[in-house]
């Protein structure tokens, strides 16, 4: 427990000492040269000193407060035989703030798949619950902008369902809307033309298997990546079922891949509601989806944000610059439609 007193003469100002157990090395606590303690005297705002093994924390109760549950979730994590780095204390200092009572070392060592010497695993909280409601729900729609491992982890929940033998096949699809009428112009097969567009998905799946075996598991048709248009008048029993930028399907296609569902399935969707490439005037059956079936048993919607991101930290940066242009544009919006009706089209017309 740490050992709190004030410091002479600040009143507002406390010292907190935490005294790590003697069986426990200081190096893997603070790093390779000091790496993960230079990151922790970053991002905490009281001061940090350490002598032995003793770690002294010198500022507000509150800032303090945050500070020695830093240090015992770090070695928490420890504990259970994680390695610390600059990511893992920026991440748990995260779900610290957070305020919801999660604990960072429950959520950074909970592993969905191991392999390829990797370990796959949520690194925030909502991508924990998003896991979490992928065990317990049917139908769970991941909803975030990119690089919110809302694929990437749907994917690795169905390599490990697939290897526990609770489904007997993974089936992979994505709309291949940005191909247009530019699909036929370009050169092979049909395959050949649309591979580009399931290309991420094939990256992905070469994360969590071996390469070698692949071709094999497609080729048996345990494995199977298409485009949408080929699910059309099929019923998927015990599968496990991922539409990936479902973004780009339209109300239509939303309804008919949902009604594949078939008996031992489970069925993850994932989109970005603010990377729609369909055509004008086309309704995004991502962003209807919800006011349709929110309410319904057994289907849950998971929620991502740019504090998700998971990819160099400019991207969280790059999504949340867009979100404030794009709320911009939308509040000026009805000040520039404040015009007479069919002026547009006359314009148009005496061009």
């Amino acid at each position: 427990m740490p050992d709190n007193s004030r410091v002479p003469g600040v009143p507002e100002r406390v010292i907190s000492k935490i005294v790590v157990p003697a069986e426990q090395s200081m190096v893997p606590l603070l790093g390779s040269r000091d790496e993960v303690l230079r990151t922790i005297e970053r991002v905490l705002t009281s001061d940090v000193h350490v002598r032995g093994n003793e770690i002294t924390l010198t500022g507000s109760a509150r800032d303090n407060a945050l500070g020695v549950l830093l240090f015992e979730q770090l070695l928490a994590m420890l504990a259970a035989g994680e390695l610390l780095n600059a990511d893992a204390v920026e991440r748990s200092l995260a779900i610290l703030r957070h305020a919801d009572g999660a604990a960072p070392a429950e959520v950074l060592t909970l592993s969905i798949l191991s392999g390829r010497g990797r370990t796959i695993r949520p690194k925030t909280i909502n991508q924990k619950r998003y896991v979490e409601a992928i065990d317990k729900h049917t139908v769970v729609f991941g909803i975030g902008p990119a690089g919110t491992g809302k694929t990437y982890l749907a994917m690795a929940k169905a390599v490990q369902a697939l290897q526990a033998k609770q489904v007997n096949r993974i089936i992979l699809t994505r709309p291949a809307v940005e191909a247009g009428e530019r699909l036929g112009f370009l050169p092979g097969t049909l395959y050949d033309k649309i591979d580009p567009y399931l290309r991420p998905l094939y990256d992905a799946l070469h994360d969590m298997l071996d390469p070698e075996s692949i071709p094999r598991l497609m080729g048996a048709g345990t494995i199977e990546v298409a485009p949408l248009a080929y699910m059309r008048g099929r019923t998927l029993n015990d599968a496990f079922i991922i539409l990936d930028e479902a973004q780009n399907t339209s109300a239509e296609q939303m309804k008919m891949f949902l009604t594949r569902l078939g008996f031992g399935s489970r069925i993850v969707v994932t989109g970005d509601v603010t990377q729609v490439d369909l055509p004008a005037g086309t309704t995004s059956g991502l962003r209807v989806v919800r006011d349709i079936l929110d309410g319904i048993e057994d289907v849950h919607f998971a929620t991502l944000s740019s504090a998700d991101v998971v990819r160099h930290k400019l991207v969280g940066r790059i999504v949340d610059a867009y979100a404030h242009y794009d709320a911009e544009l939308e509040s000026a919006r009805p000040h520039a439609e404040q015009r007479p009706p069919g002026r547009r089209s006359d314009v148009r017309r005496s061009r």
